[in-house]
């Protein structure tokens, strides 16, 4: 007995010393995130794991890091993990274990912002909706019940954390922690009681002993040691709160996201690089690109209100998975030629120096002889060529050059040397012998929703209810429905005009029916107030007036208290514009949600679906299933809802979340080009004015069968289900790039000994790589070197052209997969003297 207890004792200490062997020290001084000792340059990209599938993380986190990043950073979604009080969820797209433990085994850091309250355009800022109400509660502020929530689950979160061994000081990923979130932003609404929270929330996290340091981001008042930290578009003007913190940057908007109404919103990649340029030069060791991959708010995630369900936020890697070239590439390199700089960005603090009006050199220099250089030129108009260290270089406007070494450029924000790769939506048949979504829609079967009440579980309470309160938003539906009594000498039925229904409401949609008929709809972000005209009869009458919510808000000071739901007034005018009747005092009758999700329509076969024709369209609550096989191949899957309205669709019982093709983008603001010179707003660079919001809807593969799939919608507003459309997104056959003779010769020429001989001699080079490996290039359908014009797959001759142009670029890249072509006079010859000269490519991949 002895001898086996002291065997145990002897394992149990060589665990121990195993465990110390693998624990990683990780701390932090003014310069740098300092892991082991070492201080290290950081580049961060943000992955939401329930905004994708398991399945397809292990493919995310690989691009991210052969994008060149270091981390991953998520935030944790508290509605998510805890959807009803002490219920914890943490399986499928909510396995946060499962998703740090992938993103170690690929050798990447993980930065977990616990929060936990998120925002990330995420309903009701990521908080459970039972926590509203909590007796006493009052959100992010000095507040006990929300103090003992908020410390209970953050505590859940970290313990969680430490059973799987999951931070650093474990041997983890976990590098680095955020409690709270862009609460700076807003604490001053709090008064006093905001700086007793923050002080308290630092004081919890750190009572946790994560072995890692903490962050705040957005709160110039972190109390030490938590680091502050910047969000923003730019961040290369902010400083922290203290000279012992690194300057961090949690947050850069790689674009922006999506609301239903609005046109799209997208960054051009050569502002997104010179913002991220401008921060290393400016002292920046830690930067994330939020997102690097968006994802989709799947069932009811969304949040706002009105966000839609694409998040993908413009991002590197766009909402299905595949790359957007050129913004992947272009970050990659501008990646490598950042970390061609580390050994002098961590060792020192840069000179700054102007070389000229908007002008600006920074140097890392160190005694050891490493020196790395940064020359910007921040103007929005003019390019410019500035003298440095005896030698000239010319920097486009709104642009910054990296030199590794003090004298040869790696990179130029502004010069792009990664093809453009478009994407296209593929349609596809889903049954065997058909090419039609017609096809599709002759096996659809259908339940109509009853209009108004008809669940036992219906109340009666007088007056008008908010809906949040009422619902708990267990559902984006709640019916209100009044019975009135009109006798027939009454004004209201004036023969030869309306009464008028006059009704306000908090949001997002509303839908009056009277006498079990539509009568009118309309929508709003904040406030709705419609005056529809009515015809009632002599006699008995119902008003059913059905509110819907489309995500509720998320962001802002007490957003937790902003209602939804018809609040009145509610009247009845007569025609004649005389008497009226207040009707919001009155005794109403409520349904929270629909019969059709309390029966399961969506998750569970029904007896009640009804398969003949004709099937009802273009009418509002109808509940549609058909049966579908799945698209042909690998690529990710979509659905068009072209023809619908407005609704929730399941497949195989997974909520894909709410569709809403008729929401249309207003006209303006929209333009052909975006000029990526100049500060960056959300509403800056515009595209899809006058069109749909979000017509394409991501279906993930894996919750897909290779047939027999289901398909449910709910359709609200009213639409032609026939009308939908599957379809693959696809990485197109075409192959776009434009390089100068004033480009950098490509950063992978570099190694990671920046002294490298005979660097001018290197010349530009135009690279290009089929992006499937099964394909080569088949054609090229433009070269020009000389002064090309253009865009993509609308390049024209300049006025100056090599007639050599097209057979040395179809000899060097036709039958191959890659290839590469320098940009020289000599190898095209020389059309024109006297002015830089471009190559510029269109290739055809198959």
């Amino acid at each position: 007995m002895v001898k086996g207890r002291k065997m145990e004792m002897i394992l149990l200490l060589i665990l121990q010393i195993m465990m110390a062997a693998t624990a990683v020290n990780v701390t932090y001084d003014h310069r740098a995130l300092v892991i082991d000792g070492k201080r290290k340059v950081l580049i961060s990209g943000s992955i939401h794991y329930p905004r994708s599938t398991p399945e397809m993380w292990p493919e995310l986190i690989k691009k991210s890091k052969d994008g060149g990043l270091d981390v991953i950073e998520t935030y944790v979604f508290w509605s998510g993990h805890e959807p009803e009080k002490n219920k914890y969820n943490f399986e499928g797209r909510y396995d946060l274990v499962k998703f740090v433990k992938l993103v170690e085994e690929a050798g990447l850091y993980v930065h977990l912002r616990i929060g936990p309250y998120v925002c990330a355009e995420w309903n009701y800022g990521g908080f459970p909706v039972w926590l509203h109400f909590v007796p006493g509660i009052k959100f992010r502020t000095d507040n006990e019940p929300f103090k003992e929530e908020m410390q209970r689950f953050t505590t859940k979160i970290v313990d969680l954390m430490k059973q799987e061994k999951l931070y650093a000081s474990q041997g983890g990923p976990i590098i680095l922690s955020q409690i709270e979130n862009e609460y700076g932003n807003i604490d001053s609404a709090y008064g006093a009681a905001a700086k007793i929270y923050i002080k308290w929330s630092a004081s919890m996290a750190l009572s946790l002993d994560t072995g890692v340091p903490w962050n705040m981001c957005q709160q110039a008042d972190a109390p030490d040691p938590m680091i502050n930290t910047c969000n923003g578009f730019y961040c290369d003007q902010f400083t922290p709160n203290s000279n012992s913190k690194p300057k961090m940057w949690t947050e850069n908007w790689s674009g922006w996201f999506l609301g239903f109404g609005d046109p799209s919103p997208y960054r051009p990649v050569e502002d997104l690089a010179f913002a991220v340029a401008r921060f290393y030069q400016r002292g920046g060791t830690f930067q994330n690109y939020y997102m690097y991959h968006g994802g989709t708010n799947f069932d009811r995630t969304s949040g706002g209100p009105l966000i839609s369900t694409s998040y993908d936020y413009d991002a590197p890697i766009d909402e299905y998975g595949l790359l957007r070239q050129p913004k992947w590439g272009h970050l990659r390199d501008l990646h490598k030629a950042i970390k061609l700089c580390e050994d002098a960005l961590i060792a020192t603090d840069p000179t700054i120096s102007s070389l000229g009006s908007n002008l600006e050199a920074a140097v890392y220099k160190t005694a050891s002889g490493s020196c790395a250089a940064f020359l910007a030129n921040v103007g929005t108009k003019s390019d410019a060529t500035v003298s440095f260290n005896g030698e000239s270089y010319h920097l486009p406007a709104w642009s910054v050059s990296i030199l590794p070494d003090c004298k040869n450029v790696a990179f130029n924000t502004a010069k792009i040397n990664s093809a453009t790769e478009p994407t296209a939506f593929a349609r596809q048949s889903l049954k065997p012998d058909g090419g039609s979504s017609a096809e599709l829609g002759s096996e659809w079967s259908y339940i109509k929703e009853p209009i108004g009440i008809s669940k036992a579980d219906a109340f009666l309470k007088p007056g008008l209810l908010e809906q949040i309160n009422t619902t708990a938003d267990k559902s984006d539906y709640l019916w209100y429905s009044l019975r009135m009594d009109i006798k027939g000498d009454e004004t209201f039925l004036d023969e030869g005009s309306k009464a008028v229904l006059h009704i306000e409401s908090l949001g997002q949609v509303v839908y009056a029916f009277i006498n079990g008929k539509l009568a009118g709809s309309g929508h709003g972000k904040q406030k709705i107030s419609l005056d529809i005209p009515i015809n009632l009869a002599a006699g008995k009458n119902t008003v059913d007036l059905l509110s819907v919510t489309v995500g509720l808000a998320n962001y802002g000071a007490f957003f937790d208290l902003v209602g939804a739901g018809i609040t009145g007034p509610v009247t009845l005018k007569s025609a004649k514009g005389g008497s009226s009747i207040d009707l919001a005092s009155q005794q109403w009758t409520y349904q929270v949600g629909l019969k059709g999700e309390d029966t399961g329509l969506a998750t569970v076969d029904s007896s009640e679906w009804v398969s003949k024709s004709p099937l009802p369209t273009k009418q509002p609550l109808i509940w549609y299933k058909t049966t579908f096989d799945a698209p042909s191949g690998s690529e990710p899957v979509a659905i068009d809802f072209t023809g619908t309205g407005k609704g929730i669709a399941w497949v195989n019982g997974q909520s894909i979340g709410r569709y809403w093709p008729t929401s249309i983008a207003g006209n303006g603001g929209c333009t052909d080009s975006c000029d990526y010179r100049g500060s960056y707003r959300a509403n800056k660079c515009l595209k899809n004015c006058g069109k749909p919001s979000q017509t394409l809807y991501h279906v993930p593969r894996s919750w897909l069968k290779p047939s027999g799939n289901t398909l449910v919608l709910f359709e609200e507003m009213g639409g032609d289900p026939t009308q939908i459309s599957f379809g693959t997104k696809q990485t197109g056959s075409n192959l776009c790039l434009m390089v100068s003779q004033s480009h950098p010769p490509p950063v992978d020429t570099w190694t990671s000994d920046s002294k490298i001989s005979n660097r001018n001699r290197t010349r530009p080079v135009l690279s290009l790589k089929c992006p499937v490996s099964t394909q080569v290039i088949s054609s090229i359908k433009f070269a020009s070197f000389g002064t090309p014009q253009g865009t993509c797959g609308s390049f024209t001759h300049g006025h100056c052209n090599s007639s050599r142009s097209l057979s040395v670029v179809q000899k060097a890249c036709i039958g191959s997969r890659s290839c590469n072509v320098e940009v020289s006079t000599r190898v095209f010859g020389e059309p024109c003297r006297g002015v830089i000269k471009s190559l510029a490519v269109e290739a055809s991949c198959s």
